[in-house]
Formats: structure tokens, C-alpha cells, sequence
């Protein structure tokens, strides 16, 4: 049996080995696993969009431009379009992230940087039952409860603010001696509010997981150089958490978009292209899906899906820019780890 001499295996260990970066065993079987998901979830994805598309494709041939212009949707007259609808879904989207935003992030710093330990557990658990709460539910409780304090509301900010259009309701006197609080009811505020409380919770999830990711080196340090805890959380959490903020608005935000029981349930439909959130009336993309797609017509069918289409595309649109802000500002950007 021959030995390599002294100076030859001590070269033969100074070698470099390669290293194999390919999975095995178990990591083998996890990669598959989500790579196939992934997969999946593409293709449906992609699938839905190609169904959409197709389906719209004789609506958009026969309205053409016409179709995203049109404000009325009277499909016996061959007056059809989505201009309403689609002024009526930002508006809503808009209304429910105002208030939602706020909330969300106030919310996921107390919970992460303020509230006892005690008490975190048990308001992490009530954040995340709100978002298990039907939407049938939301939109009973924005039409039955909140609807009458946010008409009080409304015909407040048109007697104060009315000079701004989003504040405006016409053919009603704020000030009158006996208020029209019908004019103020039905409306895209009312409908904005229910939607907020339904997207405070998907938003304050992401921010406040994020926020509880902050390393806690940097935090002790910015408390052991004088700074409050508000001075902490401002030059620390906030900076680091940036991503998750952006990312739990977008999200937020798609929910809004989308939204449909809750707003058919409140909203007044009504086609007309109007910045006034305050007065009755209006409409969005995804009610009027669900209001008239029990009793339509092949052709005003694939009106209808040329809208969803449209939706979907907007969606898309949205998550793929937050996608790209997210990955532009990576949480702990601002940190140093």
C-alpha cells in the first residue's frame, strides 16, 4: 500500500472543493414542490386573462374605442360602456384606501412597537378575525349601521368643503333647515367605508409582520443614543418596514378594486361619470357584474366579461407596480442588519 507523501496531501486539502449547489433529499422535493405551484398558478392566472380577453373580443370589435368612453350602459339600446363603472371603482378604491392606510399602519405600530405583551397576542388575533368576516356582513353593517352617521358626516364636509368637487352634491342645501340627508346616503362614501374595514386587515397584516422584523440591535441602539420611542420608530422601523408598507397598501388596494357584495349592497347603481363621492349614486366594475349577470344576454354577456377583462387588467397592473416598488425598496434598506 503506497502513501502520497507529506507535501502532496497537504496540496491535495489546499484544493478548493466544488460545491454543488443542486438540491437534494428533502430541499429536492420542497423546490419541485413550489416551482410546480408557481407553475400552476400562472397558468391559471394567465388562463383566466386569455378566457377574458377572448370573450371581450366581440364587445370590443363591435363598440370599439367607444366602449371606454361611454358612460351608460343600456345594452336594449346598444348603448354600452364602462366609463361610469370605471370612474366609480377608483373613486370607491380611493375612498377605502384613505381611510384604511391610516388605520392599517397606526394599528401595526402599536401592535409591534407600543401594545403590553399581553395584550399584542390578543389584538394580532381580532386584526385577523376581521379579515374571515364575510363581505355580505360588511355591507349589512355599512347599510344598516354606519349609513346614517356617514350621511351626518358627508352633509358636513359638503356644508364645509363643499367648494371641492369630490365634496360637492348637487340639488341638496347643507344647510337647510330640514337636511336631505337622502341625498347624502347610498353613496360612494358610505361604500368607500365599508371596503376600508375590509382591507384594514389584509394591509396591517403585512405591515405590522414586517415591522416586527426590525432588527432589534438597531432599535436598542437609536433608544442608547438618546432617541424616543417615537424617534425610534421613525428613524428605524419606518425605514426598514418601508417595503411592507408599500406592499400592504398595494394589496389593499387590489382588494378595493375588486370588492362586490358589499358595494352592490350599498351603492345606488347609476351611470354617470361623477367626481362627487359624497351623493347618492354610482357604480363599479365588479357590481355590475354581479347585478346584471344573472339575467343578461349573450351579447350584453360578453359586455360584462369585457369589463371583468378590464378589471383584471387593472389589477394586474397595480400588483405588478407594487411588485416592482417592493423590489426597488427592500425592507431594511435603510438599516444596517
Amino acid at each position: 500500500m503506497t502513501t502520497l507523501p507529506i507535501q502532496d496531501a497537504s496540496a491535495a486539502e489546499a484544493r478548493p472543493r466544488k460545491i454543488s449547489r443542486k438540491a437534494t433529499g428533502a430541499d429536492k422535493v420542497f423546490v419541485s414542490s413550489i416551482r410546480v405551484v408557481g407553475s400552476v398558478v400562472l397558468v391559471i392566472t394567465g388562463g383566466v386573462g386569455v378566457f377574458l380577453g377572448w370573450q371581450a373580443l366581440p364587445t370590443l370589435r363591435h363598440y370599439g374605442l367607444g366602449f371606454f368612453t361611454e358612460a351608460a350602459w343600456q345594452p336594449e339600446a346598444d348603448v354600452v360602456g364602462i366609463a361610469a363603472v370605471l370612474t366609480g371603482t377608483v373613486l370607491v378604491a380611493m375612498v377605502a384606501m384613505s381611510i384604511a392606510f391610516p388605520l392599517a399602519l397606526i394599528t401595526a405600530l402599536y401592535i409591534s412597537e407600543y401594545a403590553p405583551a399581553r395584550l399584542r397576542s390578543v389584538l394580532v388575533s381580532l386584526v385577523d378575525l376581521m379579515a374571515a368576516v364575510p363581505s355580505i356582513i360588511w355591507g349589512l353593517w355599512g347599510s344598516y349601521l354606519i349609513m346614517e352617521h356617514a350621511a351626518g358626516l358627508a352633509m358636513w364636509l359638503d356644508r364645509n368643503l363643499g367648494f371641492i368637487p369630490f365634496f360637492e352634491v348637487k340639488d341638496a342645501d347643507p344647510n337647510a333647515a330640514v337636511p336631505m340627508l337622502s341625498r347624502y346616503s347610498f353613496s360612494m362614501f358610505v361604500a368607500g367605508i365599508a371596503v376600508a374595514m375590509m382591507v384594514l386587515p389584509m394591509a396591517c397584516a403585512v405591515m405590522r409582520q414586517v415591522f416586527s422584523q426590525t432588527p432589534q440591535g438597531e432599535k436598542e441602539a437609536a433608544l442608547a443614543l438618546g432617541a424616543t420611542r417615537w424617534g425610534m420608530v421613525r428613524s428605524v422601523v419606518l425605514p426598514f418596514g418601508r417595503g411592507g408598507i408599500i406592499g400592504g397598501a398595494m394589496l389593499g388596494l387590489g382588494r378595493a378594486l375588486g370588492e362586490t357584495i358589499a358595494v352592490l349592497l350599498i351603492l345606488s347603481p347609476s351611470f354617470e361619470v361623477k367626481p362627487r363621492i359624497l351623493e347618492i349614486g354610482g357604480n363599479t366594475v365588479s357590481a355590475l357584474i354581479a347585478g346584471r349577470f344573472g339575467d343578461a344576454s349573450s351579447s350584453q354577456l360578453s359586455a360584462l366579461l369585457a369589463a371583468g377583462f378590464v378589471l383584471f387588467l387593472i389589477t394586474l397592473v397595480v400588483n405588478t407596480i407594487a411588485a416592482t416598488i417592493v423590489n426597488r425598496s427592500r425592507s431594511g434598506a435603510g438599516t444596517d442588519a
